[in-house]
């Protein structure tokens, strides 16, 4: 029996979450449990990044970077051999920025998501984006609901 890697490069992200190309923001998952994520990127500072603006790449920005480590997180927490469960991100709440831009950011960003409760049907993950000093970026929480309509694609009949 095969277990989910512990660290993975951006390809091994990119291969277990819904983004690709330059949509996939994260570069490395550092660690992983049952409970948490923690990943790093520095496609922040990339003058292509996909979320940039004419005003740069701005702070709630950071909401995508932490809901890409929830996917992942689901990802791996998926019973092997089969595919994770689909879902969108419903909500954010209580997210608190310290910064107004994370392209002004030296060094990696540090992307963090612990899993605060869940069922088959949505989980609460809270989160937080930190710099490489460990100095908070962006913290909130996050509701992801799965197995919906929209979270599939499904249309209604």
């Amino acid at each position: 029996m095969t277990t989910a890697p512990q660290t993975l490069d951006r390809d091994g992200i990119a291969a277990r979450i819904p983004h690709s190309g330059s949509m996939c923001l994260l570069e490395r998952l550092e660690r992983w449990d049952a409970e948490s994520i923690h990943c790093s990127t520095r496609t922040h500072l990339q003058p292509d990044n996909p979320l940039r603006t004419a005003g740069g790449l701005l702070a709630p920005n950071a909401i995508e970077y932490a809901a890409q480590a929830m996917a992942l997180h689901g990802g791996l927490l998926a019973a092997e051999g089969s595919a994770p469960s689909a879902g969108f991100l419903a909500s954010a709440r209580n997210v608190r920025f310290s910064v107004a831009r994370l392209d002004e950011v030296a060094g990696p960003l540090q992307v963090q998501a612990r899993r605060l409760s869940g069922d088959t049907n949505q989980i609460l993950y809270e989160f937080a984006v930190h710099d490489s000093a460990g100095h908070v970026l962006a913290e909130g929480r996050a509701v992801v609901v799965l197995n919906t309509p929209l979270a599939t694609g499904a249309t209604a009949p």
